[in-house]
């Protein structure tokens, strides 16, 4: 076995008496706490004009998490990120793009390349970068060693894209499409697909690359996974209307029903009005969707395009045409409707690969971006919480019937499902 070039990253040496030292560190912290603040300031000024139905604020500020340690060139760095409180019930959270949850800890090789990589900097500059994120003890990083370990990571993603998944059984699914700029004469579309389980616990599925999001790109990915032995069908999956997936899983797993995302039908709603209309029908769109009903949700529906309808047609009309597939959460136990109104649980998991994809402009070739992404995301995985109500999935699976989200007494249908 030839000898690893991979050198343990220890802690800088710590300063002890030096004051300079320390007031450096207060500064880093102070610097970090202030960038968080703004990045806060931020998502509450974007979801300032959204009430609950009794009129209170729905996303307030609620507490910090837990201190952890940042380790800096300058030694180890103690912060704070806030939290955020949805009282809508629609799963919004805060996630710091600075500092994302799953580099809370000592940055590991496996996430700390990938992260360097897709945020453009070359396999020359990564001791350097190493350097000022961890400090001199980064030094046994050379460019070699970079190269090998990306060639390594490609190959593990594709095994992962060739493992057998006739064990494995689905209840959701999320789909999404993520972009990258990178140099290619097409743009790059991660094709990505995050499952539940019947135990409850949060899966990567799928990720490849497609092409524009397209019919085709997605058809060739189902059908993939079907060829690899998985054969029971995803109960719901939820995604973004505009998706190729949805033609494409009709065809591939057609038993499988669809859920449109409320935020990304709400942005598109809104795009289509004036911004002095937008937050009247912002909050006529949380009354559907929150409604404890589907008869409910169809009232607030109807009253909603009474009210806009003759003034912003294309508006109104953009919402009607996914009407049934907004609402087929109804049918789904209502501890899970959290999780199936909307494409959080995939959109806050990729919010930091997006952001870095889309600055990097430096990235090289399609496969070693994809495996990098692979990366962040097979280390993410390992901090996904299990779903609320993971309890109910086995009736789920069973196909016993749920209205409104209650269990239902008269399962005569149940087999039909």
């Amino acid at each position: 076995m030839s000898k690893s070039n991979l050198h343990a990253l220890s802690q800088p040496e710590t300063v002890t008496n030096d004051p300079l030292h320390d007031l450096i560190r207060k500064g880093a912290r102070d610097l970090i706490a202030r960038a968080v603040e703004t990045e806060l300031e931020g998502l509450l000024s974007q979801y300032a004009d959204v009430t609950t139905p009794n009129g209170r604020q729905a996303v307030v500020r609620n507490g910090y998490l837990p201190k952890r340690i940042i380790q800096t060139g300058v030694g180890d760095v103690d912060v704070q990120v806030p939290k955020v409180r949805d009282r809508s019930g629609t799963g919004v959270r805060f996630n710091s793009q600075l500092l994302p949850p799953y580099l809370k800890r000592a940055k590991s090789l496996e996430e700390l390349i990938p992260w360097l990589y897709l945020r453009g900097v070359s396999s020359g500059d990564f001791q350097e970068a190493l350097s000022a994120l961890v400090g001199e003890q980064a030094n046994g990083l050379s460019a070699n060693t970079v190269s090998r370990l990306k060639a390594k990571w490609l190959d593990e993603h594709k095994d992962w894209q060739r493992r057998d998944l006739s064990q494995k059984r689905y209840v959701y699914w999320w789909a999404d499409g993520v972009y990258s700029n990178v140099r290619l004469d097409d743009r790059l579309c991660l094709l990505v697909i995050i499952g539940v389980t019947e135990h409850g616990h949060k899966e990567l599925v799928a990720v490849e690359d497609g092409h524009r999001e397209s019919e085709a790109s997605w058809r060739e990915l189902l059908t993939d996974l079907r060829e690899r032995g998985l054969e029971p069908s995803p109960k719901l999956a939820v995604g973004d209307g505009a998706l190729g997936f949805w033609k494409a899983l009709s065809k591939v797993f057609p038993d499988t029903r669809h859920q449109r995302c409320w935020v990304h039908k709400t942005a598109n709603v809104l795009d289509k009005l004036p911004k002095s209309v937008q937050p009247k029908v912002k909050s006529a769109l949380h009354e559907i969707y929150l409604a404890e009903t589907r008869d409910g949700a169809h009232k607030a529906f109807d009253s909603t395009l009474r009210r806009f309808r003759d003034k912003y047609p294309k508006a109104m009309d953009n919402l009607e045409k996914d009407r049934n597939e907004l609402l087929a959460f109804y049918d789904f136990p209502a501890i899970h409707w959290i999780h199936l109104r909307t494409t959080n649980p995939i959109e806050s998991t990729f919010a930091t690969v997006r952001l870095r994809t889309k600055r990097s402009r430096s990235c090289g070739n399609r496969d070693t971006t994809l495996s990098m992404v692979f990366k962040l995301l097979q280390s993410a995985q390992k901090r996904w919480k299990r779903i609320k109500g993971f309890d109910q999935l086995r009736l789920v699976v069973n196909n016993v019937q749920f209205r409104d989200g209650e269990q239902v007494d008269d399962q005569s249908d149940r087999n039909a499902a």
